[in-house]
C-alpha cells in the first residue's frame, strides 16, 4: 500500500533543509540541464492539500476538449490531432479521444487504438527532416480528459535529450509557426495515409 499523504511529506521532510527545501535534483548535474547548479535552489516543499483541486474537465459539460471536438488538424470517428501554438521547438502536438475518456477509463479498443495512432504519429514525425526524435508524453493532473503531447526534439541539440526537453521548449524562443504549421500538415497527411481518418472533423479532404 502506498503511504499516506502526511507519511509521504513527513518521510520527504525528513532530508529537506530548515525552510522545507530538498536537495537539488541529480538531474541539475547532467550536460543538458538548462540550468547551472551554481545559485540555484529548490522552492519549498509545501505540505499536502486534500482532497486535490478538481482537474478542468472532470465535467464533461465544462470541459474545453469536449467543446473542441471538431477542432485540429487531424480526425478519425475517435480520435483528433491538434497542433500547440507558442512553443520552442519544432513542433508540439497533441492526441485527444473526440468522446470524454480519460486514459484509465478508456474502453479497450480504444486504448489499443492509442497504442497504433501514438506509434503512427512518432513514426511520422521522426520522419521529418531535421528532427531526431518524438518524444511523447502522457501527465494528466491539469485535464481530466485524456490528452497525449507529441514534442519533436530538433536534430543536433544534444541538450534537448531526455526528460528536460518541455523545459527547454518553454525557455527557447517562439518557433516559426509557418514553419510548424507546414510539417503539421505534412504529420497529418502522412497519418491519414498510413492509418485513415482524414484531415477534417467531417471526413472531407
Amino acid at each position: 500500500m502506498a503511504l499516506r499523504p502526511d507519511e509521504f511529506y513527513d518521510r520527504a521532510r525528513s532530508v529537506a533543509d530548515g525552510e522545507s527545501r530538498l536537495p537539488l535534483a541529480r538531474m541539475t548535474g547532467w550536460d543538458i540541464s538548462p540550468f547551472e547548479a551554481d545559485g540555484l535552489r529548490v522552492a519549498p516543499l509545501r505540505p499536502p492539500v486534500l482532497p486535490e483541486p478538481a482537474r478542468h474537465g472532470e465535467d464533461p459539460s465544462d470541459c474545453d476538449s469536449c467543446r473542441s471536438r471538431d477542432e485540429g488538424i487531424w480526425f478519425d470517428d475517435r480520435w483528433r490531432l491538434t497542433r500547440i501554438t507558442g512553443v520552442g521547438v519544432p513542433l508540439v502536438l497533441m492526441l485527444h479521444p473526440r468522446d470524454h475518456y480519460d486514459l484509465a477509463d478508456l474502453p479497450d479498443e480504444l486504448a489499443a487504438e492509442l497504442g497504433v495512432l501514438t506509434a503512427h504519429i512518432a513514426r511520422h514525425v521522426q520522419a521529418l527532416p531535421h528532427i531526431a526524435r518524438a518524444h511523447v508524453y502522457r501527465i494528466g493532473d491539469g485535464g481530466a480528459h485524456l490528452h497525449v503531447w507529441f514534442f519533436a526534439r530538433p536534430e543536433g541539440q544534444a541538450q534537448l535529450y531526455g526528460s528536460w526537453m518541455v523545459i527547454w521548449d518553454d525557455l527557447l524562443p517562439e518557433y516559426p509557426g509557418d514553419v510548424a504549421d507546414a510539417d503539421a500538415a505534412i504529420v497529418a497527411d502522412a497519418l491519414a495515409a498510413s492509418y485513415g481518418g482524414s484531415r477534417s472533423a467531417t471526413g472531407e479532404v
